[in-house]
């Protein structure tokens, strides 16, 4: 990967200044004084930057192919958990620009010893790789002299009604979320991140996902989630600055200055009883999920983004869109005008034993104070969704995402191990 990196010199690691998301899309003056460290990739074979005011895999427009894991810390030692944390970030700011993960790369080192990549990304361009890392609530523990700096923000998640976890696919001491349009990019970064870690972490759980199930750029198109329904039509987006800044982003203010300028991150692995589903009848589907099918638009309107109504009838004197509809419940004005910015992506782990897909969705959403977000949203779910009859969560997890890596003496979550 190293040696075609020349060829791309202007995708460099520092910072640049304007967003293009293939021909025609155009970031308003906004968005790119939010998020100066933001280019989007013109193909998808470019780069991301990956130095700026906030980690890059958040606000940048999804990629097509995910690889999630989650790590468990397995030395008790601070200074072996910072040497990590340096080693993994100089390797994700090589990979991210499609450099091999080490100086040597794949083939240049000693013959005799092991290779500083492990090669199954030679020759392959960048593909919009992001890496996003985040700490979990069990890393705040009394190992590394960190709990007291765990931020009120990072509270264990209640129990949620129906909810089926898995704990050894839930939590874990730091995930990092890998994000490209190539799948073998997204793998070969976690392969070699686990390696750098060997004798440090260990992987507590990791997902594969494809096709993503949100849009986080007005240049993107709603894509599908496996029920057939566009997922994500009112999420947060990247050139919505002053809702960012209110929503997604932390503050200093908001008592953990080491987080002023990330984000807070929730997973759920949403399995879908898919045959049941596809045997439902379309107007089930419809009024289950608040929008028709086919264009998207809430019920009662033409268009995908046509206001959402909730006082429109429908032919039979009705509201249209019913009170335990998803969309009527996920809606910022059924939460006291909370967002999310949703960035999750489908799965299928094969079949179980009675022949049925394991599939569904990997949710991912990222947020300024879960407590006020996320939480209050999921309980509405999870208590009144009509959707429930077809959707289990079997796994759950919580990770502080902090602030983005500034330049080449900067590392993931320094401020954090700063005394």
């Amino acid at each position: 990967m190293g040696q075609r990196m020349s060829r791309r010199s202007l995708f460099g690691l520092g910072a640049a200044g304007a967003a293009v998301l293939g021909a025609g899309a155009v970031a308003s003056r906004g968005m790119l004084e939010e998020e100066p460290a933001l280019v989007a990739a013109s193909s998808t074979s470019s780069a991301f930057p990956f130095y700026g005011e906030h980690q890059a895999g958040i606000v940048t427009p999804a990629q097509d192919r995910l690889h999630f894991v989650a790590f468990d810390v397995i030395t008790d030692k601070r200074a072996e958990l910072v040497d990590l944390l340096q080693e993994w970030t100089a390797a994700a700011a090589r990979l991210t620009q499609g450099k091999d993960a080490g100086t040597f790369g794949a083939v240049g080192g000693a013959p005799e010893a092991a290779p500083d990549d492990t090669g199954e990304a030679l020759g392959l361009p960048p593909s919009g790789l992001t890496l996003t890392i985040g700490f979990g609530p069990s890393l705040f523990d009394d190992r590394f002299g960190i709990a007291s700096k765990r931020p009120a923000a990072l509270a264990d998640l209640p129990k949620f009604p129906g909810e089926q976890l898995v704990p050894e696919i839930s939590g874990g001491d730091i995930c990092v979320q890998a994000c490209a349009h190539d799948p073998q990019v997204a793998v070969h970064a976690i392969r070699n991140l686990a390696r750098i870690g060997f004798g440090k972490v260990s992987v507590r759980w990791s997902q594969l996902g494809f096709g993503r199930t949100s849009s986080t750029s007005r240049a993107q198109a709603t894509p599908r989630n496996l029920f057939g329904f566009k997922d994500g039509t009112n999420n947060m987006k990247l050139e919505d600055a002053d809702l960012l800044r209110d929503q997604l982003w932390a503050s200093g203010e908001d008592g953990s200055a080491w987080m002023a300028g990330g984000s807070y991150m929730v997973t759920r692995k949403i399995r879908m009883t898919i045959e049941t589903w596809d045997r439902s009848s379309l107007q089930e589907q419809e009024q289950i999920f608040g929008r028709d099918k086919g264009e998207g638009a809430p019920l009662g309107q033409k268009k995908e983004f046509d206001p959402v109504d909730f006082a429109t009838k429908g032919p039979d004197g009705q509201t249209a869109i019913r009170d335990d509809s998803h969309v009527k419940l996920a809606h910022p004005s059924s939460n006291g005008g909370m967002h999310l910015l949703r960035r999750g992506y489908n799965f299928v782990d094969g079949s179980d034993g009675l022949g049925r897909l394991d599939a569904g969705l990997f949710f991912i959403a990222y947020q300024r104070d879960p407590r006020k977000q996320f939480v209050p949203v999921q309980m509405r779910l999870a208590r009144h969704d009509a959707l429930n009859e077809y959707i289990k969560h079997v796994s759950s997890g919580l990770f502080a995402c902090p602030p983005g890596v500034r330049d080449a003496g900067d590392y993931w979550g320094r401020a954090l191990f700063e005394n």
